[in-house]
């Protein structure tokens, strides 16, 4: 028994790694600082078109480093527009996004960021913090608390991460299971068979954080408001009534979509229609 405790520990700890991924010291009025590397000049750089990305990583964290916050959005910018993406990429830009005062963009790469590593907390933090400077003051329907606690859990870890430490479990019961068949000590025997059940739930647990993880990762209907402000109508036409105004940044859910419209559901349960170009989804 301790030696499946210690590779579920180890476990654990690799998956940790896996899921984080970057420096916990980064925070809103940090950002890059710990990736940064000093771009080398001899007063002829290299354009932003034909540097690598490596290169414009460098160029982009010095920029932020410098105060240069629409340089280094416009850089991050560049990487993602050939077709790279991480999540130190979406909160480095959702911090240079946030600096410029382009909220909507900071609070949508916020939660990209947080997709590729729900368990992190700075991009938690700062997601909040923007979330704050929203307009929209929108009441949540409150939600049963097994719920939120189950999400929170599975929120732990990456989907990687959760499907590691599943395939460990399995592995774990496998070996369990042999025990429990060879050996000839009645304890020995015990402890092979509790110990299987015991990793079969674990696998089975950790199986549906993964999969649950992946469906989030993998989710369109979630979405950022995008304009500044936008007034949600009754019907998908422009001349039907307004319900409603949502302002930039405000998050909202995805529940139908018709040419160039999606209707939608924001916190407090309330629905309409807007269109397709004022929001983007995360």
């Amino acid at each position: 028994m301790k030696r499946l405790f210690l590779i579920l520990l180890l476990a654990w700890g690799a998956g940790e790694v896996l899921a984080q991924g970057t420096d916990p010291e980064m925070t809103a009025d940090t950002a890059a600082e710990a990736d940064s590397v000093a771009y080398p000049t001899d007063g002829t750089p290299v354009p932003v078109g034909k540097a690598t990305p490596d290169a414009l990583w460098d160029r982009a964290n010095t920029a932020y480093l410098n105060g240069d916050y629409h340089a280094a959005t416009s850089i991050y910018e560049e990487i993602l527009s050939r077709g790279l993406s991480s999540m130190k990429l979406y909160y480095n830009l959702g911090n240079s996004c946030f600096k410029e005062g382009r909220l909507g963009e900071a609070i949508l790469y916020y939660n990209r960021a947080l997709r590729l590593a729900p368990g992190n907390d700075d991009i938690r933090y700062n997601l909040r913090v923007a979330e704050s400077r929203t307009k929209d003051s929108i009441e949540e329907i409150p939600e049963f608390f097994l719920t939120g606690w189950l999400r929170t859990l599975r929120h732990a870890m990456s989907c990687t991460a959760w499907s590691i430490f599943s395939l460990v479990a399995l592995a774990a019961a496998l070996g369990l299971f042999l025990l429990y068949l060879l050996a000839r000590r009645l304890s020995l025997r015990k402890a092979g068979f509790y110990g299987t059940m015991i990793a079969v739930l674990l696998c089975i647990a950790t199986m549906w954080c993964a999969a649950g993880e992946r469906r989030e990762m993998l989710d369109d209907t979630q979405a950022v408001v995008m304009s500044l402000s936008t007034a949600v109508k009754s019907s998908p036409d422009k001349s039907a009534t307004d319900l409603f105004v949502l302002h930039e940044g405000t998050r909202v859910e995805i529940t139908n979509r018709l040419e160039g419209w999606c209707e939608i559901t924001i916190a407090d349960g309330k629905k309409g229609w807007l269109e397709s170009k004022n929001i983007e989804t995360i």
